[in-house]
């Protein structure tokens, strides 16, 4: 099994599902010496979005067999922009919590992670203002705006200890499905825990409905 905290490198892929929200993760390998691709690896966490429930319930495992429970996403409150997310291991055991900045997502995404003690470690905003509010417009064209997920628009993220950028969350562009991609090498001594980053980045789409 891998240890998200050994690695600094990640690839989220979503599945395609018409009733509920499924995603893959993988680690991946090193860059070619011969074109300068990099392979994304065999998966090593499966995710899934519960249905039917009142509350988010996002549940990451090792497999799809699903014998194996890695992390969970709960919800605090139901319904509530503003509201919390607990981010545990299988036995209860708190790892952080992700709340998303309500105010200051109305032009811009924003999102706070805390640690299990509930302090504040790091914050994911989107990269770009322009690109957001461009974003924004895009969605309310009529017709156009029912497909605008589909669009090679930017949907990337800095990964930001204090006024340190410690990490990246990009989206893949002109992908059929959405791919994205986690650089955290910045956090060289790796302080930020991986499973609430690999939490986090499932929550910017399940949660925000992408």
């Amino acid at each position: 099994m891998i240890d998200p905290n050994d690695h600094d490198r990640f690839v989220l892929r979503q599945r395609v599902k018409l009733v509920i929200n499924q995603y893959e993760f993988s680690v991946p390998g090193p860059v070619s010496e011969d074109d300068g691709a990099r392979v994304d690896g065999e998966p090593f966490c499966f995710v899934e979005q519960a249905r039917f429930k009142f509350k988010e319930d996002i549940r990451f495992f090792a497999d799809e067999s699903k014998s194996h429970e890695l992390l969970r996403i709960l919800a605090r409150q139901r319904f509530d922009p503003r509201a919390r997310y607990d981010v545990t291991a299988p036995g209860g055991e708190k790892i952080g919590q992700i709340q998303k900045v309500f105010g200051a997502s109305l032009l811009r995404s924003q999102y706070t992670l805390f640690d299990g003690a509930g302090a504040e470690v790091a914050t994911l905003r989107e990269r770009s203002l322009a690109v957001a509010l461009f974003r924004r417009l895009v969605g309310l064209v009529p017709f156009v705006g029912d497909l605008a997920s589909w669009l090679p628009i930017a949907y990337d993220f800095e990964i930001r200890r204090g006024e340190e950028v410690v990490g990246m969350h990009s989206r893949r562009r002109w992908q059929w499905r959405d791919v994205y991609d986690l650089d955290l090498s910045a956090d060289g001594q790796r302080l930020l825990d991986r499973r609430l980053v690999l939490a986090a980045a499932v929550g910017l789409d399940a949660l925000q409905a992408r």
